[in-house]
């Protein structure tokens, strides 16, 4: 179709720009635009409030392995955690030991520090880590607490942990001064040594794992599981194995309130 100028000169009708949909039509009353940088703004006009527009030939962020670090901006939480773990961690090896074992004791999450102390304690014991900042845990503490925070940020990611540490923590120690209690155990159990990041970790765990897609979840619950079932069976610490299982379970508790509040739409992996 051709329209007439008031010269009585013919205009060609404007031909859709490649790699934009549509007709015409569709574009009436938008000015023309160059490139990938017009294809780039109609998308993202056209899409959803809050849905995450690429840039044409832009890799999927899920491509990027770098993205399993953490980093200033995109987890601030995860990373400061980490310099607190490593300045620990050079503590526990370099320090002396008696004192290492003082701050490892005032840092306990056993009975008596429980009563006296709880909230102190609680906190305190997450920041230790047994086997230093470089052992497999860690690294699995490090990659876990990464892609977390990327989907829930920071503050969310913050209590998962808690959560995980501070329910796994009451549902151990508490049966435990109840038999002491009835006398069941002898009053030294009060006092059992008790801190570290392993129940943080098992909720983060259960909590990333809702938010993977069906065909990575379940395989990743059942691997990490199994091998926490594999420990409670082996019964070297029933006690602290059970609080593994308890901590996952919490984080897969969390599922509904981490999809609800999710701030992107789409899931990890």
């Amino acid at each position: 179709m051709e329209r007439t100028a008031a010269g009585g000169a013919t205009d060609p009708a404007p031909v859709p720009e490649a790699g934009l949909p549509g007709a015409a039509g569709l574009l009436d009353g938008l000015p023309r635009q160059r490139g990938p940088v017009g294809a780039t703004a109609v998308r993202a006009t056209a899409a959803p409030a809050g849905t995450e527009v690429a840039a044409p030939g832009a890799r999927s962020p899920l491509l990027r392995p770098w993205r399993l670090l953490p980093t200033p901006t995109g987890t601030p939480f995860t990373l400061a955690y980490a310099v607190v773990l490593t300045v620990t961690s050079l503590i526990a090896a370099y320090a002396d030991p008696g004192v290492v074992h003082a701050l490892h004791q005032g840092s306990s999450t056993d009975v008596a520090h429980l009563l006296r102390t709880p909230g102190l304690v609680l906190l305190a014991s997450a920041l230790w880590i047994a086997g230093g900042i470089l052992a497999p845990y860690t690294l699995c503490l490090l990659f876990v607490l990464t892609t977390l925070e990327r989907r829930i940020g920071g503050a969310r990611t913050a209590l998962v942990f808690l959560a995980g540490h501070v329910l796994a923590t009451l549902a151990t120690e508490v049966p435990v001064g109840l038999a002491v209690l009835a006398g069941h155990l002898p009053d030294s159990s009060l006092h059992r040594l008790d801190y570290g990041v392993s129940f943080g970790v098992a909720g983060c765990v259960g909590a990333l794992a809702g938010l993977l897609r069906p065909w990575l979840r379940w395989p990743v619950l059942a691997l990490f599981g199994g091998m926490l079932a594999l420990d409670l069976l082996a019964l070297t610490d029933p006690l602290t194995n059970w609080g593994h299982l308890i901590a996952l379970g919490t984080g897969v508790g969390m599922w509904p309130a981490l999809r609800r509040g999710r701030s992107e739409p789409r899931r990890v992996l």
